[in-house]
């Protein structure tokens, strides 16, 4: 028995999100995985994954993994899956590891980026990837935000309505924002999230850059515990699973290069 992560990348626009459903509910990641690796392996996969991305929703570097008595060289897999994959789904990287690793037992972090157009006409080229925000944005206030939002608290505020029961008290290391020719990035390290806890940042963030909400109120707004208190949530196709973390070195870098941009 072998215990095999992958690294997988997917473009979520016409996806059903990351966890399997019934197939009425249309492609899963993780539904087209096992399919894939059943086949290639010749016996029944079950994969685990980091990070339950919504429909919509898109990964640069999602982590699972999976066991397998089967034959298959662990370096063919990303190959091998090509022929049973839908085109949105890629496996970029497989190695083999000790039976205990459990993908959301042995990570230090996750980065997600958010996307943002900031002009008065659309960009019609990146707009499965961005949320379009007409109005100018003040780019500073968001920032001072972002960083108000850094540290350790209870994000209760944050967190998408009906969620599933989680510890609400989660550490965001790191809020970083780039803006240029009017793309905008909001990147945010953490050791963990809520359910559209990242795109309620976004949205909080919008607003702050809009005049809607001021930074000063971003603490009255933690200690609230109200989702109520902010505003809509910023639409999926903005978000991007960046990064998972395997050691806090890697961790720290990203936090360092976010912190001095």
């Amino acid at each position: 028995m072998r215990n095999i992560r992958l690294i997988v990348a997917y473009d979520g626009t016409d996806l059903a999100g990351y966890q399997k459903q019934s197939a009425d509910k249309g492609i899963t990641v993780q539904g087209a995985l096992e399919k894939a690796l059943s086949i290639i392996c010749a016996e029944p996969i079950q994969i685990y994954g980091a990070s339950r991305t919504d429909a919509g929703v898109h990964a640069r570097f999602q982590v699972c993994a999976f066991r397998t008595s089967g034959s298959i060289p662990v370096e063919n897999i990303p190959r091998a899956t090509i022929a049973h994959l839908p085109k949105d789904i890629v496996v970029t990287e497989a190695i083999e590891i000790p039976l205990d690793w459990k993908p959301r037992n042995n990570i230090f972090g996750k980065e997600y980026i958010y996307s943002i157009y900031n002009r008065e006409i659309a960009d019609p080229i990146g707009q499965r990837y961005h949320w379009h925000v007409k109005k100018p944005l003040d780019i500073e206030s968001m920032r001072h935000a972002g960083k108000a939002l850094e540290g350790t608290h209870d994000f209760s505020t944050l967190k998408g309505a009906n969620t599933t029961p989680a510890d609400p008290v989660k550490t965001i290391y790191a809020v970083g924002i780039v803006e240029k020719n009017g793309h905008i990035d909001i990147s945010v390290v953490g050791d963990g999230f809520l359910y559209h806890m990242v795109r309620n940042i976004a949205g909080l963030l919008v607003d702050v850059g809009l005049g809607r909400k001021s930074v000063a109120q971003i603490p009255e707004l933690l200690a609230a515990k109200d989702r109520k208190r902010i505003g809509k949530t910023a639409p999926a196709q903005g978000l991007v699973l960046e990064e998972i973390f395997f050691t806090p070195d890697r961790l720290n870098t990203v936090i360092q290069r976010i912190k001095g941009e």
